[in-house]
């Protein structure tokens, strides 16, 4: 019934589109320029699979953090809780652990390490693009399936203006943002930007009657731009936010689907995070090249406390503390932008240059058993230290990439990296009182590895591109916090993707579609597996091979004034590859955890004006999810499932009202649930997705 009453909207859309269409012939979509690959470039040039979201769909959609953007990226998705510390995006089928990401997302050129940091609110950003695909040749560690490259608006050198936008919403939402941008001279700018949001939990504790996953937190983003002339800018960025949660709303599987959004437990806890960013980048420009530098600071604290058991009975709780602190520094020479090297009847576009990195990670986390529960035998409460640990990581990397471009048609591209890391660990699980010896691992690795790339283009036309690229993506190996003796250490994983796509325009440059076919085949692949002996704990094991195939389309459609359509659809199959073992099951031939069968979001947004100064809109996005495994074993599962989304609303000159309708039929679905043996009835914990919202947003420009 849901996809029927869909379907009926999704054409009246086109419907009205078509008669709209011969009154508006000039109507064309702009172009999109992208960063992901280190410099300003027209998405329709690039061997790459790139799924940009811009300021404007970050607008009209309410986007209010990173990872609700990932719905209009085809293949994309974000395993996390409503507690917003965790947070790991997945491409592809290709994913691991927030400590050891396989999608790293970068901040203004920055990387986040730890994707701890990743996920937070928007404000005043540019664009963010979804990169699916290696980035390790250019970017090197942990983008093996791709980036989530995520860009500020750059203040205002011409005028002073701002906007302010309130949503107002059901369980208690309230949220305020703004920002102001203007220059100080001619050639000095500065903004501000901050936010609260407080909203109460979708999810009841039966035992209390409480609502337990609440969210409270604040943020702010300042910048600085210095233009002194023509050939150099320079800009600095710090961003804050302090998020103080409530608790994971965990409950055993079985039950939550049962009865959705209420969990059973005896004790009551919060996940606080704190995250601190701080860029500043210098980029000059000459007349035979370029030269940018990228310097970046960031700090991050989370502390958590949650039960353990997730039941009603005193049988074990958690409190956990981790911070990090990173310094990243990259040095880039380039061609002149938009000036390439001319070598006869061809032109050489080319880039090279230093990334360092250096990172500090520590952890103490407690579980507090009560007295029976470690064993029958140990009749007494006890604390284990499950991990007290500490782990150091520096690396350097080099890196090089040319694009020949032959009669203007053609376009070779040839990358290559070289990476150097060191890591040094001092790990530790002890128990209070100290029922056995302390497990002491003190250990020191390194890596090397090397990241080809290679790719080719054609313009049949200057409407229709195709390309074929084949590159090779690497994972560094490191230490896991806390793990089965033997297993502290885990090794780099290594991925060869092959990818061919076509990026078109159509219908005089009302239409722009990309599709992409893609394969992957990767070795010593990372899998973030549980811990048999420590509830609710995962580590990273190297576990064999896997394979992913699939396809990939992207359609924006703007065939008349104040109508837009998009649609995204992605297909994957991604299985893990014959003799691969996890814990000691063979998990040959097994789907790979959190791959959707398929991803797809349909949508249109109509506007048009109802007077001379109020312009009226409205907005669909429709959402599918295909089915999923929550496991190796492929033992528990998702099915398909579907989300759709409404916005409508009135823009004045300067103020705006608008409603808002997120999972408008409020579609039941557990996006995240983990292997949990013995204190779950059904094997696994979960937490069910968010459920219908509503509200308004008042807002205003100056």
């Amino acid at each position: 019934m849901v996809l029927k009453r869909v379907a009926l909207l999704l054409l009246l859309i086109p419907a009205h589109a078509a008669a709209q269409t011969n009154s508006s012939p000039s109507v064309v979509l702009p172009p999109v320029i992208v960063t992901a690959e280190r410099e300003s470039a027209d998405l329709k040039t690039l061997p790459a699979s790139i799924t940009p979201v811009t300021a404007e769909t970050i607008r009209d959609s309410g986007l209010l953090n990173v990872t609700d953007a990932g719905i209009f990226a085809p293949n994309t998705m974000f395993t996390e809780f409503t507690a917003r510390k965790v947070s790991n995006a997945r491409f592809r089928g290709i994913g691991s652990s927030p400590s050891n990401p396989a999608i790293t997302t970068y901040f203004d050129g920055v990387p986040q390490l730890n994707s701890n940091s990743s996920n937070i609110e928007l404000i005043d950003v540019g664009q963010i693009e979804f990169v699916r695909g290696p980035m390790s040749p250019l970017y090197g560690r942990n983008t093996v399936g791709g980036i989530v490259n995520v860009t500020s608006a750059k203040p205002n050198l011409s005028k002073w203006g701002g906007t302010v936008m309130a949503p107002i919403g059901n369980n208690g939402l309230f949220d305020l943002r703004g920002n102001i941008s203007g220059p100080l001279t001619d050639k000095a700018a500065i903004s501000f930007a901050g936010g609260v949001q407080q909203r109460d939990g979708y999810t009841t504790n039966s035992v209390t009657g409480n609502k337990i996953d609440s969210r409270d937190g604040s943020f702010m983003k300042a910048q600085g731009l210095v233009v002194p002339n023509a050939n150099w800018t320079a800009r600095f960025i710090y961003a804050y936010e302090r998020d103080r949660d409530g608790d994971y709303a965990l409950g055993d599987l079985s039950a939550i689907r049962i009865a959705p959004y209420r969990v059973t437990r005896n004790y009551e806890g919060f996940t606080n995070r704190d995250i601190h960013n701080a860029t500043f980048n210098l980029r000059g420009s000459g007349q035979n090249f370029a030269v940018e530098s990228t310097t970046g600071f960031v700090d991050w604290t989370t502390d958590d406390s949650t039960d353990l058991d997730y039941t009603a009975r005193p049988l074990a709780t958690r409190d956990n503390h981790e911070e990090s602190g990173q310094f990243t520094q990259t040095v880039r020479v380039a061609s002149p932008e938009n000036a390439p090297k001319q070598l006869g009847a061809m032109m050489l576009k080319w880039q090279g240059g230093v990334d360092y990195f250096n990172q500090g990670y520590d952890q103490d986390a407690v579980n507090t058993l009560s007295a029976f529960v470690l064993s029958p035998q140990i009749g007494f409460p006890v604390a284990m230290h499950s991990p007290l640990a500490n782990i150091d990581s520096f690396g350097i990397g080099m890196f090089g990439r040319g694009t020949l471009s032959i009669n203007d048609r053609a376009d070779v591209t040839v990358g290559i990296r070289y990476d150097h890391e060191n890591s040094d660990a001092h790990l530790t699980t002890s128990f209070e009182p100290a029922i056995q010896a302390a497990n002491v691992v003190v250990a020191e690795q390194s890596f090397d590895d090397v990241s080809p790339q290679f790719a080719f283009g054609y313009r049949a036309s200057s409407q229709h591109t195709a390309y074929a690229s084949v590159a090779r993506g690497y994972k560094a190996g490191g230490f896991n916090p806390a793990a089965i003796p033997g297993s502290e250490a885990y090794g780099e994983e290594h991925a060869w993707h092959f990818e061919a796509g076509l990026k078109s325009t159509l219908a005089g440059g009302k239409v722009s579609t990309n599709a992409a076919l893609f394969f992957i085949n990767w070795d010593d692949l990372q899998l973030n597996v549980p811990n048999q002996f420590v509830p609710g704990q995962f580590y990273i094991s190297n576990v064999g091979s896997a394979h992913s195939r699939g396809l990939e389309v992207d359609v924006t459609a703007r065939p008349a004034q104040g109508i837009d359509l998009f649609g995204a659809f992605g297909f994957t199959s991604a299985r893990f590859a014959d003799g691969t073992s996890a814990n000691g099951v063979d998990v040959s031939d097994n789907q790979i955890p959190y791959t959707p069968d398929y991803t797809a979001t349909l949508g249109g947004q109509m506007s048009r004006p109802i007077s001379s100064s109020i312009n009226a809109y409205g907005r669909m996005e429709v959402v599918l999810t295909g089915a999923f495994q929550y496991d190796e074993g492929n033992t528990e599962n998702q099915d398909a499932y579907g989300v759709v989304n409404f916005r409508a609303g009135a823009r004045m000159q300067r103020f705006f009202a608008e409603l808002w309708l997120r999972n408008a039929f409020d579609s039941h679905y557990v996006p995240i649930a983990i292997p949990y043996p013995g204190f779950a009835p059904s094997g696994f914990i979960g937490e069910m997705g968010r459920p219908r919202t509503f509200g308004i947003t008042f807002g205003a420009t100056f």
